[in-house]
C-alpha cells in the first residue's frame, strides 16, 4: 500500500496570508484523492523504500491555473519529480477567489509512505546509501542522455557508443526497463499528462533506443 497525505500552506511575498485563498474544487479531502489516485511511485525509490516528504511551491492565475512550480525542498531523487507533476497536474481544478493576489506563493508537502513493502528495518544508514547510489546514478545517466542528444543532433561525442552501452548495462537499461517506461508513459497519458508522457518518452529515446519513436510521433509534437 502507498500512503499519501497532503496539506497547504499559503504565503504571500509579504508574509502568511489567512484569508480569501484559492481551494481545490471539491475540497482538500477530493486534493488529496486527486494526487493519490494519479500518483506513479518511482521505482528507484520503491525498490529501495524511500519514502519522505517533498515540498512543492507553486502560483495560481485567475484561471486556477499552475505556473511557477518547483521543488522548494526535496530530497535529491525521484520522489522530487513526481511530486512535481503530481502539482502540475492540478493546473485547472482550482477555485480562485476574485480578489487573489497570484503573486501569493502556495506550498504543498505531499509525504509519500509504503506501507506492506518490507520497509520497516530499513535503518538510516540503508536509506543514505540509496540516496547516494540514485545521485550516483544520475550522474551516468545524464552522461549516456548527452551522448544520444548529441549523437542525434549531429555533434561529435567525446565516447564511443561502447562505453555508453557498458554504461547502460551498468545502469539497467534493459528491455525490461524500457518497457516499464513505456508503460509509465501510458499512464501519464491516461491522466491526460502528455508533458509528463512525452518526458518519459525522450528518456527512452534519450538512452539510445527506437523503442518510443511512434509514440512520439503520435503524442510529443
Amino acid at each position: 500500500m502507498i500512503l499519501l497525505f497532503i496539506k497547504l500552506w499559503f504565503f504571500s511575498f509579504g508574509g502568511f496570508v489567512i484569508q480569501h485563498q484559492p481551494t481545490f474544487k471539491g475540497g482538500a479531502g477530493t486534493l488529496n484523492d486527486f494526487i493519490a489516485s494519479r500518483m506513479i511511485y518511482p521505482t528507484f525509490s520503491k525498490n529501495n523504500c524511500l519514502q519522505g516528504t517533498i515540498y512543492i511551491s507553486f502560483q495560481l492565475n485567475k484561471d486556477g491555473e499552475v505556473f511557477n512550480s518547483q521543488v522548494q525542498k526535496g530530497m535529491g531523487i525521484d520522489l522530487d519529480a513526481e511530486a512535481l507533476r503530481l502539482i502540475r497536474l492540478t493546473s485547472k481544478h482550482w477555485i480562485i477567489p476574485s480578489d487573489y493576489d497570484s503573486n501569493s506563493k502556495i506550498v504543498i508537502p505531499v509525504t509519500f509512505s509504503l506501507k506492506n513493502y518490507s520497509c520497516a528495518d530499513r535503518s538510516s544508514d540503508d536509506i543514505n546509501k540509496a540516496i547516494e547510489l540514485y545521485k550516483n546514478r544520475l550522474a551516468l545517466q545524464n552522461v549516456v542522455l548527452n551522448y544520444y542528444r548529441n549523437k542525434y543532433a549531429g555533434k561529435i561525442n567525446q565516447q564511443n557508443e561502447l562505453e555508453m552501452i557498458q554504461i547502460k548495462n551498468e545502469l539497467g537499461f534493459d528491455d525490461k526497463f524500457i518497457s516499464t517506461k513505456l508503460r509509465e508513459a501510458k499512464q501519464r497519458l491516461k491522466q491526460g499528462d502528455k508533458e509528463g508522457a512525452c518526458e518519459s518518452l525522450y528518456f527512452v529515446k534519450y538512452i539510445g533506443s527506437n523503442a518510443a519513436d511512434e509514440m512520439i510521433k503520435e503524442n510529443c509534437k
